[in-house]
Order: C-alpha cells, then sequence, then structure tokens
C-alpha cells in the first residue's frame, strides 16, 4: 500500500542522541569508531555488537575513511519518488533489485566506468543499514531494526539497465555502490532532505518525507522474504531525474543529520 503512515520514528529520535559511525582505517588497522566534532573515537569490536570505546582517539585527517559497514546484502528500492517515475504508475508494493556487496565503495573511492559501459547515470540516496536480524518484521516494529541510515549512491548504466536480462552489470558492477561516510542513529531519516551535486551544482534534492514507500513498509516488505543481518543495507530510491558520470566529474551525495558523501569518475580503459 502505498504512503504507509510513519511508525512513530520521529518520536523516537527525540528521545535520543544523534551519533555518528565509521568505519576506517588507520596504521593499516581497520576498526569502527563514533565521530565527535573532528575526532574518531575507536570502539573494540563489530558496530552492531555493542562495541565499547577504547579509548583511542585520532584526528579525522589522520584516517582513511571507508564503507561504513560490510553487507552481506545490498539490496534497493527502484520509482520511489513521485518525481522519478517520469509518467509511470506508481507501484503497490516496493520494486525492489539488488546490487552486489562488491559494488560497494567509500566516500573518496573513486567510481570506475568500465571500459565498454554505456551512460551511466547517478542516483542520489538515502540507504537504510539493519542492526539486528530481521525476519516477517511488522510495519509497527520495523524503527527497532534500522541502525541508522546513509548516504548512497546507486550508479546505474543505462543501456545495460535495458538490454540485460538481469541488472548484473549496470547496477552491480564494481564501484557501483558508493555508500558513506557515516551512519547517522538517533535521527528522524523519514524527513531529512536529501541533496545530489555534480561537479558543485544541485541536481537532486527532494525531502525523504516524499518517499512513497517509507522505511517501515521497506524493511516489513523485504524481511517477508529475505533474512535480513546486521550490516545490511537498503537503497531507498533516487528522486527526479538523473545524467551521465563522465571521467574527471565529481558527485556527491548530502543527507540532512548525516553528512557528505563524495566519488570522483574515472574511466577503466581495460575492456
Amino acid at each position: 500500500m502505498l504512503n504507509t503512515s510513519r511508525v512513530g520514528s520521529s518520536e523516537i529520535a527525540q528521545m535520543l542522541i544523534p551519533k555518528h559511525y565509521i568505519r576506517f582505517e588507520h596504521e593499516d588497522v581497520i576498526a569502527y569508531g563514533e565521530l565527535k566534532g573532528g575526532q574518531v573515537a575507536k570502539l573494540d569490536g563489530g558496530l552492531f555488537d555493542n562495541p565499547e570505546p577504547t579509548g583511542d582517539t585520532f584526528p579525522l585527517e589522520a584516517v582513511k575513511l571507508l564503507a561504513p559497514c560490510e553487507p552481506s546484502k545490498v539490496i534497493a528500492v527502484g520509482l520511489n519518488y513521485l518525481s522519478h517515475l517520469g509518467g509511470r504508475e506508481p507501484l503497490e508494493i516496493p520494486p525492489i533489485f539488488l546490487k552486489l556487496p562488491t559494488s560497494i565503495i567509500g566516500t573518496g573511492a573513486p567510481i570506475v566506468l568500465p571500459a565498454d559501459a554505456p551512460a551511466t547515470h547517478y542516483e542520489t540516496e538515502m540507504v537504510l543499514v539493519i542492526g539486528k536480524k530481521a525476519k516477517n518484521v511488522a510495519v509497527e516494529d520495523a524503527h527497532d531494526y534500522i541502525f541508522g541510515v546513509t548516504c548512497g549512491n546507486d550508479v546505474s548504466a543505462r543501456a545495460w539497465q535495458k538490454g540485460d536480462l538481469q541488472w548484473f552489470r549496470a547496477k552491480g558492477t564494481d564501484t557501483f555502490g558508493p555508500v558513506g561516510p557515516a551512519i547517522a542513529t538517533g535521527i528522524d531519516y523519514n524527513d531529512l532532505q536529501l541533496e545530489g551535486r555534480l561537479n558543485g551544482d544541485v541536481v537532486q534534492r527532494q525531502r525523504t518525507s516524499d518517499l512513497m514507500h517509507n522505511c517501515a513498509s521497506i524493511v516489513n516488505f523485504v524481511s517477508r522474504y529475505a533474512t535480513l543481518i546486521p550490516g545490511d543495507v537498503i537503497f531507498t530510491g533516487t528522486p527526479g531525474s538523473t545524467k551521465a558520470l563522465n571521467p574527471g566529474d565529481t558527485f556527491e551525495v548530502e543527507l540532512e543529520g548525516v553528512g557528505v558523501l563524495s566519488n570522483s569518475v574515472v574511466r577503466d580503459e581495460i575492456s
């Protein structure tokens, strides 16, 4: 059903303190950390296992940011903003497709366009991060399974998307799933401003309150058919129109309360 009503996430978010978690590399060690101003507080253990601070802190500029989690599954929703439908009829169920975990990269990593890739477009999106095992989750309980949200870019090769049997190449090619820079918790992910910028120019902007299938209904639907585990991610859809990326471009996704995901674009000349 379209436009499922909110499930108390605003009230829940107001009772929480916003936090930002990253996955990073420092002196050849990969770890999770909490961002506190310009400092990274290193955590001991996995992000979804109630990690404790180690007591070690580093300046943010001294670490390399990685994709903020390592999903076993990368799920995505298409056609989820009215502004992106282009005259098509809204669907009564979330239109789901899959990307590959190997498509995931973090902020600062380049989007690599294969030498034979056709017009490859940006897609500015909010991404849900699952925090605990989820199967047959009721809409009213969905917020309990969403750990937080991050920024995403569902990079898409349009000709492959139209011509291939499945979207393996179009959506799942290596580097076609930038996410980051951090996972934000304690914010109302049902009403955030989402913005995409191509070489500094705003090309997409909309609020997540305009999602036709909201976060709770997406988790409810997906968990009927696939068991979600901590660290799995769900791209929630892109607004407006999209255009092709070209080598030399920089694309940024900014999500209110989360941060800015930034990736340059290069061409892989190996065919």
